[in-house]
């Protein structure tokens, strides 16, 4: 059989020797070697030459540097003189065990520092990748695990496709990662499943934190031909591949029916509209891939594919170059995977293991941190409060929250009824005597704390730790009266629990070494990541946010309208506008975590009176929503506020925050807050949503210049 999509090769296409001088940019590249193997296919398929993608490291996924697509191009180029003289009578890739491959190197793409070198890398896989898609004899890809961005584009770029049952992490994560598909993926993509399909992958996917496709919906969007389970995926590849080289009408009728998709013009309206939504809602204006990604992708349809792949070039360059890119590599690298993998502070004591866990209070988010332990760590938790009714309450709502997971599919049956049995509840605190883990969840008043420990103190081991939930109050005035004041610790979780993936650890100075080791083990066991603080007034993500917030709520008071001072910090790209983040905190919550700041801080945190008038009243939020869905101040609401007359624009709100946060950032680095400025970056990202094409927050301010503005030094110095 034929292949596909031949195309005539050029001689100048075989030719690598141009790209020479940008493989000596990545001296220290981990290269994913190409090796190749002859394997006589069934059916009297004829000799096929496998590909095996390998970087001989057993724990570190294959990825694709310049002189790893090199090889992988020479390696094509060389197998070229055999196809032609019908010595083989197909080709395929196929990765190492789980891993087809995972992209492009992102840390040393990061240190291409001139335009020439960022233009060649996007050209290189190029060309690579166009050999795979011209080859004279049937090109095919075996997707046995992971495969990102590049890792992708290489199986696009075959002219068929089997992918194993039990792969997952399949996906185009560019747009996330402040980059394009550029090396054919967003050209490929929405030609062989659907341009509204590929908006999925392309956009909504890897704008909603870079969500991954697994085996099956690889097979159901149309990128791959063929679903094969695990066990045989290579031999069960090799035989299909047999099957389409000798062209059996069963399997190509089958193939011709499973790529059919719409690509109608109309298809392709819808899809437009639907990525631009998707841009426009996750991050607007404020980062610059997704909209070039959005730009491409436009223009598929018009475009031949020579005429695409070099606008992919030149977008691709120049993204490479760009803040937004270092930051975003900062964030995911250097943050994401290395230092929320290896947090500072952990002390060496080793930790208590947990057997069993308390949790003081019945009321939401005592019930999101049950259902947490339960689940995560399939132990038993018992919560309590003051009256029955409210375990009741209690019990009653984690069953049904149990059930809605059921029915999403997210718990089977047995595991639902086993998380359910493992948490029960009661009135009478002695329950907690034989605990090794209790945490509080109960009002946010410092009195009530006190009390609450004071009675578990009298109840459990001393070997027990003591945890608090709270998210502005002092650790260490809660143990002041303990006679073990060491094992109390801040373990701060974020709303909703379930998904928020942070977790402050807050250390008290006469926290012992023991259970600060336990809360990271904890943590992990979790699944969620630590991060250590001092026991300082908010710990981290709330100081910052609330001085945040107070800056904005200071504007407004003083006469900036609403819509102004609302709409003033969009250029950062935050998930959410500060009135927004207002009402969906609560307003009584704010102004709690506001005035405990204020009490620690001074003038800095604005306590707002007209927020105080509006809890006085009982009105939950400063914007409501007509008919049209679009935000207003009611009549009721506007006759409560005060407002001075020094009026601020937007383009002045936005320099006060950020010279606001860079003040701040600096005196939480001075005060040992956190041990550097990346535990702040990676709380900001992971408790607050903050873009990761900003870095978090402090190369954001170093760019804008409001770290020189304020401290005469930027935070990366």
């Amino acid at each position: 059989m034929a292949a596909a999509h031949a195309h005539d090769i050029p001689e100048d296409a075989l030719d690598f020797s141009r790209f020479t001088d940008l493989a000596s940019v990545f001296g220290d590249e981990v290269i994913t070697h190409s090796r190749v193997e002859d394997i006589e296919l069934p059916h009297g398929a004829g000799t096929f030459l496998l590909i095996r993608l390998d970087n001989d490291r057993p724990k570190r996924p294959s990825t694709l540097g310049p002189s790893s697509l090199i090889e992988f191009g020479e390696t094509l180029a060389a197998a070229l003189p055999r196809a032609r003289a019908g010595e083989i009578s197909g080709v395929g890739v196929i990765g190492k065990p789980g891993v087809l491959a995972a992209g492009a190197d992102l840390g040393a793409a990061e240190r291409v520092d001139s335009a020439d070198h960022s233009y060649a890398m996007a050209d290189l896989g190029h060309q690579a990748y166009r050999l795979l898609e011209d080859f004279p004899v049937p090109s095919f890809a075996f997707i046995n695990g992971t495969a990102l961005g590049g890792g992708l584009e290489i199986a696009l770029a075959a002219q068929h496709r089997t992918v194993s049952a039990a792969a997952k992490g399949v996906g185009l994560p560019e747009a996330f990662l402040g980059l394009v598909p550029g090396w054919g993926g967003v050209y490929r993509l929405p030609r062989l499943i659907g341009p509204e399909a590929a908006v999925q992958v392309i956009f909504s996917n890897a704008l909603s934190n870079n969500r991954t496709l697994t085996g099956g919906n690889v097979f159901s969007l149309g990128i791959a031909d063929q679903l094969l389970d695990a066990e045989n995926f290579e031999a069960d590849s090799l035989d299909y591949a047999a099957r389409i080289i000798s062209a059996d009408p069963t399997t190509t009728d089958a193939l011709a029916a499973h790529r059919s998709h719409d690509d109608t013009p109309e298809a392709w309206e819808r899809a437009i509209a639907s990525a631009e939504r998707t841009v426009a809602a996750k991050l607007g204006d404020t980062a610059p891939a997704p909209l070039r990604a959005l730009e491409l992708f436009r223009r598929v349809p018009e475009r031949s594919r020579e005429q695409s792949r070099e606008a992919e070039c030149i977008a691709l360059g120049e993204l490479m170059l760009t803040d937004e890119f270092r930051n975003t590599v900062y964030s995911f690298l250097g943050l994401l995977q290395k230092r929320a993998k290896r947090p500072a502070g952990v002390p060496e004591a080793a930790p208590h293991s947990i057997a069993k866990v308390g949790v003081v209070g019945a009321g939401l988010m005592a019930c999101q941190l049950a259902m947490v332990f339960a689940q995560q760590l399939k132990v038993p938790v018992v919560l309590t409060d003051v009256d029955q009714s409210r375990v009741d309450k209690g019990l009653a709502h984690i069953e049904s929250q149990i059930g809605r997971l059921a029915e999403k599919g997210r718990l089977n049956p047995e595991q639902a009824a086993a998380v359910q049995g493992l948490i029960t509840g009661s009135t009478d605190k002695s329950v907690y005597a034989d605990a090794d883990f209790v945490i509080e969840a109960v009002f946010e008043e410092i009195g009530v704390k006190k009390q609450v420990f004071a009675e578990l103190e009298r109840i459990v081991p001393a070997q027990t730790i003591l945890a608090t939930n709270t998210s502005s109050l002092s650790v260490t005035e809660m143990a002041a009266d303990l006679r073990h004041p060491e094992r109390v610790i801040g373990f701060h979780f974020f709303n909703p629990v379930a998904a928020m993936p942070l977790v402050e650890i807050a250390r008290a100075p006469q926290t012992a070494d023991v259970p600060i080791a336990t809360a990271f083990q904890l943590a992990s066991g979790l699944r969620k990541t630590p991060v250590l603080t001092s026991d300082s007034t908010a710990f981290v993500v709330n100081r910052v946010l609330l001085r945040l917030m107070a800056e904005v709520q200071r504007a407004f008071d003083e006469g900036t309208d609403a819509a102004t001072a609302d709409a003033a910090l969009r250029p950062i790209g935050l998930p959410m506008s500060p009135f927004t983040l207002l009402a969906m905190v609560g307003i009584p919550v704010a102004q709690h975590v506001t005035e405990s700041l204020h009490s620690s801080f001074g003038e800095r945190f604005h306590v707002s009176a007209n927020l105080q008038r509006l809890i006085d009243s009982g009105v939950t939020e400063i914007w409501s929503t007509d008919e049209a869905g679009q935000p207003y101040i009611k009549d009721s609401t506007r006759e409560l506020l005060r407002f001075g007359s020094s009026p601020r624009s937007a383009e002045e709100l936005l320099i006060i925050v950020q010279d606001a946060l860079a003040e701040e950032i600096s005196m939480m680095l001075d005060e040992g807050v956190v041990s550097s400025r990346e535990d702040i970056d990676l709380c900001m990202i992971l408790g607050a949503g903050w873009p990761l094409h900003r870095g978090g927050i402090t190369p954001y301010l170093d760019q804008v210049g409001a770290s020189q503005r304020v401290n005469g030094r930027t935070f990366g110095s």
